[in-house]
């Protein structure tokens, strides 16, 4: 399979990514989440002080459990709002757009009934690409051969 490199953003470099199980819920669920857009990983290390993006180059076992989203579909949304639930899934590696914070308020009013499904896709537009590549498994992790890390400044 072809290689690819990801990023991800954070407060130190992470040469030995783990699944990480946090107490808020997540779009794909838990595990090690990067993104193939640069520009997005330094976005979510500037959450922080010391801002790091560590870089990666993955090679996808084609034995892997894979779902990827190719957009944002009524199965993205469904399977967002399970995992957001607490709800686990069987894939080793899941592929898709990230429901922003904006994005995620609307899955909220659609969940609480406040918005219907049609309104949600009215609302939900993006004010630039998103991406996210969640590792979901120890299996997945060791696709990921660290490179190395970069500095934000």
């Amino acid at each position: 399979m072809a290689m690819m490199t990801v990023y991800h953003g954070g407060y130190k470099p992470i040469p030995k990514p783990e699944i990480r199980i946090g107490r808020n819920t997540k779009d794909f669920g838990n595990g090690f989440y990067c993104t193939i857009i640069k520009e997005q990983a330094q976005r979510w290390a500037k959450r922080y002080d010391t801002k790091v993006v560590s870089i990666y180059d993955v090679r996808l076992d084609s034995s892997m459990a894979i779902k990827e989203f190719k957009g944002m579909t009524d199965e993205w949304l469904d399977f967002i709002i399970n995992c957001r639930s607490g709800m686990s899934h069987e894939y080793d590696i899941v592929v898709g757009a990230m429901a922003d914070d904006q994005i995620y308020n609307y899955i909220s009013d659609y969940i609480d009934g406040t918005i219907t499904r049609e309104q949600f896709w009215v609302l939900a537009k993006f004010k630039y690409p998103t991406h996210q590549i969640n590792f979901c498994t120890q299996k997945a992790l060791k696709c990921l051969k660290y490179r190395g890390y970069e500095e934000v400044k």
